[in-house]
């Protein structure tokens, strides 16, 4: 008896979750568009002053207070230097401190939410009453005291530049971490307990082993959320500080250290605080935007449901 071969049905491919999630994000229009702002600036940043060649530190009192121009873009300030190479070489600086910022914070919230959550327990106890410690900080004012204490010996020790940025980054950061860390522990002891991570512990998988492939992917979509929230405020934090007088020195101008140089000339000069302004303001409004995406994006219920 002849047998008919019945033609199988093409399997279709599986979507992972993350390519789901990415294309739930590329069609999020405000979050296309902090991302293609936010990457626009960093390339200004990155790229402009090898094209834009002006020094930063030029003074020409001829020129000081002016208007913007062809000759200077964005005007000049007090001293006739041009913004814009100092808005350019800011932005690097201002850019910097939120990464840098937002990963010593992700690190460090990651890190002890992980542990917390994992172990459970004394260790839980104590980490959370630490992490509550540091939630009940006043946030600004201890960032102040801490810049005004250490600020002039690592100057001394490090330079003005390097030594002021690692301590405004590790301040930042370290008063960053708390909100993520109990997220994370929260989505550990939440995790812990499924049905793939019992699979896992019941084929032998290591406590290490479970965290790492098991546990930490599937925590990480609420940290990538955080992430864009912790660069946006470290940001304005390092903005807030600068603007006080007590971030970067005069000779090294972030974005809130020319605002703070043009605080006292907005009567005639208000282009000189218009321009950082907006920066700082776009550069926010897109990290926010892309956060908002993200959420969307990592939200278990839409991807899994794919709305």
């Amino acid at each position: 008896m002849a047998t008919v071969a019945l033609p199988l049905r093409d399997a279709q491919p599986r979507t992972s979750l993350w390519r789901e999630a990415t294309r739930r994000f590329v069609k999020h229009r405000l979050a296309m568009v902090g991302l293609v702002l936010l990457a626009t600036m960093a390339v200004a940043v990155v790229a402009g002053p090898l094209v834009y060649r002006v020094p930063i530190d030029a003074i020409d009192f001829k020129a000081k207070l002016k208007a913007p121009s062809w000759a200077h873009p964005m005007g000049t300030d007090d001293l006739g230097q041009d913004v814009l190479a100092r808005m350019l070489y800011g932005g690097r600086i201002s850019l910097a401190v939120g990464i840098i910022s937002m990963l010593i914070a992700i690190t460090l919230g990651v890190l002890i939410g992980a542990i917390a959550g994992q172990l459970g327990g004394s260790a839980d106890h104590v980490l959370m009453r630490i992490t509550d410690l540091f939630l009940s900080l006043p946030g600004l004012p201890l960032l102040l005291l801490i810049v005004y204490l250490f600020r002039d010996s690592l100057r001394k020790f490090l330079g003005p530049e390097l030594g002021v940025f690692i301590l405004i980054v590790a301040v930042i950061g370290g008063l960053r971490w708390m909100t993520v860390a109990r997220l994370v522990r929260a989505q550990f002891l939440s995790l812990r307990e499924k049905e793939f991570v019992e699979a896992a512990r019941g084929l032998g998988a290591r406590p290490v082993r479970q965290v790492w492939r098991h546990i930490l992917p599937n925590a990480m979509g609420p940290v990538i959320v955080a992430a864009t929230i912790d660069v946006a405020a470290a940001i304005i934090a390092e903005s807030s500080l600068s603007f006080l007088g007590l971030g970067f020195p005069p000779d090294i101008p972030s974005w809130g250290r020319i605002l703070f140089d043009a605080k006292d000339n907005l009567d005639f000069a208000p282009h000189w605080a218009l321009f950082p302004g907006a920066a700082i303001f776009l550069t926010v409004l897109s990290i926010n935007y892309m956060g908002d995406g993200l959420r969307d994006a990592l939200d278990p219920r839409k991807v899994l449901g794919g709305k």
